[in-house]
């Protein structure tokens, strides 16, 4: 029983003796594996022949003391393999006594923690890394913590200034799109002017021809058609100023009224460019800027005219409708100008977007027109196109009764 004793121990464990001055009188075969020296290399050997030189020299000194008082040795000890690589044993050192209670030599049984040593030095080095991540993290936390503070000292001038830079740009766009309009209007005025003034020009020679004939008839009939010519000129002077009268306060206006002066303002032009207006009104009362409503009309028949113009559209057909739902009027401008590129119809009422040529368009006025329904009317302005016709939609609430 002794003997398998033995041989259990000797098969589990790493066995060394040594006498009293430390050198090996016998190994085992695990001692032999895990080293990778052979019995007769290690046999009469110091048993510093698998001391690793990172181990200080008072680790032994300790050990020795403490074997040669008779006591038990324990500790982790690193060694190293004849090849140079590093193991690790827990050691236990037992002093083995004679009859006379003196040492007669020294037994060690050692079991291999290679791995688990490995492991626990990874595990230190990887929470070591953790720790140098916290701090680090906790100082970016500090920091990101400062700027947003600062962030939110600054947030509301900030929130300010872009509501102050916005205003300042609404602005803007509003007085180029006015300038816009006033270059249409002078346009207008040019067309509406124009074949008055010949006429004019011919009733004066004629007149001169009758005072020089001593034709009295002749001369007041000449005379009271130049009276007639003038005050149509007049007229249409006093109409552009009226369109341009800046009006703050809103007021009740009827919906047909504010197209009609529409048309009116347009009419040379649409007479020169051959485009027939097809109408369908209702009397539709709305609170609002009257003159408001009829620049965007006149926007939009532009747009159209000039659609007409560029595409070369031989038959010119716009269709002006209005109708009542509920309580909203409805305004229906319809043209069969070729309609508008699905790609360009949802940036259409985006400011400075313009499918017209640079000398003809600034991209504000139906930027502007959908601000005015919107902001000035209280209302709602859309647009489709489909089959090469297009349709602007207005909506504007009605007078409550």
């Amino acid at each position: 029983m002794l003997k398998q004793y033995k041989e259990a121990i000797e098969k589990s464990n790493i066995i060394s003796k040594t006498d009293m001055e430390g050198i090996i009188t016998f190994v085992n075969d695990e001692f032999c594996k895990i080293s990778g020296y052979s019995q007769e290399e290690l046999v009469g050997q110091n048993h510093n022949i698998v001391r690793h030189p990172d181990v200080d020299v008072s680790t032994f000194k300790i050990l020795w003391d403490t074997v040669k008082a008779k006591r038990i040795y324990k500790d982790t000890v690193k060694n190293r393999a004849k090849d140079g690589s590093t193991f690790y044993v827990n050691t236990t050192v037992i002093p083995i006594l004679d009859e006379d209670d003196n040492i007669a030599e020294f037994i060690a049984i050692r079991y291999d923690v290679t791995k688990e040593v490995f492991y626990k030095e990874e595990l230190q080095k990887k929470e070591k890394e953790l720790e140098e991540l916290n701090k680090t993290l906790e100082k970016r936390v500090q920091e990101k913590t400062k700027e947003l503070e600062e962030l939110n000292k600054t947030l509301e001038i900030r929130v300010k200034d872009e509501i102050s830079k916005n205003e300042q740009k609404q602005k803007v766009m509003f007085w180029q799109s006015r300038l816009a309009s006033l270059g249409q209007m002078l346009a207008n005025i040019a067309h509406q002017w124009r074949q008055p003034l010949t006429e004019l020009n011919l009733s004066n020679f004629n007149m001169k021809k009758s005072a020089l004939s001593d034709d009295e008839e002749k001369f007041l009939q000449y005379y009271a058609e130049s009276k007639v010519i003038i005050n149509n000129m007049s007229k249409t002077i006093d109409d552009f100023t009226n369109f341009f009268r800046p009006q703050k306060e809103k007021h009740p206006f009827n919906v047909s009224d504010s197209i009609n002066e529409s048309l009116t303002l347009l009419e040379k032009i649409l007479k020169v460019e051959m485009i027939s207006i097809k109408k369908d009104f209702i009397d539709l009362e709305v609170l609002g800027i009257s003159n408001e409503l009829t620049q965007v009309i006149i926007n939009l028949i532009k747009n159209s005219t000039d659609s007409f113009v560029s595409k070369g559209i031989l038959i010119r057909e716009i269709n002006i409708k209005t109708t009542k739902d509920k309580n909203f009027a409805y305004i229906e401008i319809q043209d069969n100008a070729g309609g508008i590129e699905s790609k360009n119809l949802e940036k259409i009422f985006e400011p400075y977007f313009t499918t017209k040529h640079q000398s003809r368009g600034t991209g504000l006025g139906l930027f502007m027109s959908k601000m005015i329904c919107e902001q000035g009317l209280d209302g709602y302005m859309g647009v489709s196109s489909k089959k090469g016709l297009t349709t602007f939609s207005i909506k504007i609430p009605l007078i409550k009764s």
